[in-house]
């Protein structure tokens, strides 16, 4: 996590994780868990001490947690299911295995534009993109108030067009438990035919494409 937006999440912007990654999930995760697929593979980037890394450890998930706070990822050194990575992921490459692949990359109160690309790469067919950070006009309230960590107008739709199908997306002002201007998404990289997380299955006549089904309902 970037220093400034590390401050503004301790000081309890979007979902209040205190210390620097802990406290209650944020609310967004939490409405898309559903969507990853059961028992799949997370990635939490920029983890920080793992409040969503525990919670999809929670639910059945493996989980690889990376941050360059290796004080924050200490604390999950007794959690089974939590595989923890200390790297720089801003000034180092990238720590992980070129073909590791999620079922679900989780991304909130960070952004560092160049990894966009690499995030996208590391979705596994059918995986789930859950981001939320902070975005302009979060100047006007508090930290983070550098442009290079607030998120333009649109931005992370522009960041999956072409290549994930946008279930979910909000571009906004949020006046609890702090006032912050926050963009957040869920998207999903699709493979043909019936989803990882479909709960249902559907008689469709032959040779006809079988819709998916994300319940935006949880």
């Amino acid at each position: 996590m970037n220093d400034e937006s590390s401050d503004a999440a301790a000081s309890g912007a979007a979902s209040a994780p205190t210390p620097h990654g802990l406290g209650e999930p944020s609310r967004w995760v939490r409405r898309w868990t559903h969507l990853v697929a059961p028992g799949g593979a997370v990635l939490d980037v920029a983890s920080g001490a793992g409040r969503h890394a525990r919670w999809f450890a929670a639910h059945g998930h493996r989980v690889t947690a990376v941050d360059r706070d290796v004080a924050a990822l200490a604390t999950m050194r007794d959690e089974p299911d939590i595989a923890t990575v200390a790297a720089d992921i801003e000034n180092a490459a990238w720590p992980l295995a070129a073909d590791a692949a999620f079922a679900a990359v989780v991304v909130t109160n960070y952004l560092h534009r160049p990894l966009f690309p690499q995030l996208l790469r590391a979705l596994a067919p059918g995986g789930v993109l859950i981001y939320e950070t902070f975005a302009q006009g979060n100047e006007s309230v508090g930290k983070p108030s550098t442009p290079a960590f607030l998120l333009k107008s649109g931005e992370l739709l522009d960041a999956v067009r072409g290549q994930l199908r946008v279930i979910a997306f909000q571009d906004g002002f949020l006046a609890e438990p702090r006032p912050a201007f926050i963009q957040r998404i869920c998207a999903v990289k699709e493979t043909c035919g019936k989803q990882p997380g479909d709960a249902e299955s559907v008689a469709f006549p032959p040779g006809l494409l079988v819709p998916p089904r994300y319940d935006l309902a949880g």
